[in-house]
């Protein structure tokens, strides 16, 4: 029985936790297993190997990790540095504010270039710290690829650029939580040393595993460094693989059966099909936020989210009440406007196992809730921007033709 129950199906765009497909579910519906016994390992194996197809990667090695987002952000920091070693870190919103806090707390020594919410990573700044670094103090550059506060994607390929430009060793550390299998994402082509996502964000599972993934460079760095580890330390995890049986604790059962059948639907929809379904569903609910004659936080073209939208609304709107009334009167979750934007902006989430005509019960659903809340929008005019861009974009299902 639901604690609050409404007829229908919950409409779910927050930005993470996202829908999960029934197939998944399915698969998760099952009994617990010994992880020692034969199938376990077996399973785990496959899932290590396809896992990095989803980062792009052949060299990386990845870890999966029983934790959030949050913990997978301390591995990446713990396994690679020692306290007091110097990061650039870039704070651009709510979840990159979180992660430099924990960097903060665990000793190291940050240096925060800090940014207008709504602009991307200041990449101007990162190249003169590294043209000025001479001396190589800087041991890590950490950023965030999405900011989902105020959907804000930052260009990685530049901040490879300039590491390469200067000649700069430090280790390039990733947040992919909400862009890994939804965005364009190459750890191989852009030097990424260490990426992390998240399972209930585009994979479209549950909450409860961390996916972190380590260069060659990232682990021989793990060798040295002095960051107090346990429960995420990698070193026990590659024991493990060396001895396979692969798990120095017990993982969830249910979540790696229900992580392979994740994989097995993004494989057969095709992983670069997925990142063109993304873009298609942020493309139209930028026009739709347009036509609705509202703006998107994102300050620039370059910086817009293909997996969530923050949209601004008149100062005389609470963006909470937007929130609040599409729980109580249309059964669907929108995302909170977080820290410096609470009250400012409400976040459509667009991202996981989502299609168009799902995206468009949404923004119908919006519209009414802008007129409940008193904004003069025009009933379907978003609906019609967002309508008329995918009936012309929208690909054949390839399995159905």
């Amino acid at each position: 029985m639901d604690y609050v129950y409404a007829p229908g199906r919950n409409h779910l765009f927050v930005p993470g936790p996202v829908n999960i497909p029934e197939p998944v579910i399915r698969a998760m519906n099952r009994n617990n297993e010994d992880y020692r016994s034969p199938a376990i390992p077996a399973l785990t194996k496959t899932l290590l190997e396809d896992v990095k197809k989803i980062f792009k990667t052949t060299t990386g090695v990845p870890f999966l990790i029983p934790t959030t987002g949050t913990g997978a952000w301390e591995s990446a920091l713990t396994n690679t540095l020692s306290p007091g070693d110097r990061i650039v870190s870039f704070l651009i919103g709510q979840f990159s504010l979180l992660w430099i806090d924990q960097q903060q707390r665990l000793n190291f020594d940050v240096d925060v270039v800090e940014s207008e919410w709504g602009q991307g990573a200041n990449l101007d700044i990162l190249e003169s710290k590294l043209a000025s670094d001479t001396s190589h103090t800087i041991k890590a550059i950490c950023i965030v690829h999405n900011e989902t506060a105020t959907g804000v994607t930052n260009n990685l390929a530049k901040v490879r650029q300039l590491l390469d430009d200067y000649r700069h060793p430090a280790l390039f550390l990733v947040d992919g939580v909400s862009s890994i299998c939804a965005l364009d994402f190459r750890m191989d082509e852009w030097g990424i040393d260490v990426a992390l996502t998240g399972s209930q964000k585009a994979l479209s599972l549950p909450t409860g595993m961390g996916i972190v993934c380590a260069s060659p460079k990232a682990l021989e760095a793990s060798k040295t460094a002095k960051s107090v580890r346990v429960f995420f330390d990698w070193k026990d995890y590659l024991k493990f693989y060396q001895m396979g049986t692969y798990w120095p604790y017990t993982p969830s059962i249910q979540l790696l059966y229900g992580l392979r059948a994740a994989l097995d639907l993004i494989f057969e929809e095709g992983l670069d099909n997925v990142i063109s379904r993304h873009k298609r569903l942020g493309t139209a609910t930028r026009l739709a936020v347009e036509a609705w004659g509202l703006k998107n936080c994102t300050q620039k073209e370059e910086w817009v989210s293909d997996t969530v939208t923050a949209v601004v609304v008149p100062p005389y709107i609470d963006s909470a009440e937007i929130v609040r009334r599409a729980w109580k009167r249309y059964n669907m979750n929108l995302g909170l406007g977080l820290n410096k934007v609470a009250g400012k902006v409400f976040r459509i989430g667009h991202l996981g196992n989502l299609n168009e005509l799902q995206l468009l019960g949404c923004l119908a659903g919006v519209e009414m809730i802008l007129k409940d809340v008193g904004y003069p929008v025009k009933l379907g005019s978003g609906v019609a921007a967002a309508s008329a861009y995918l009936q012309n974009n929208i690909p054949m299902i390839p399995s159905r033709i």
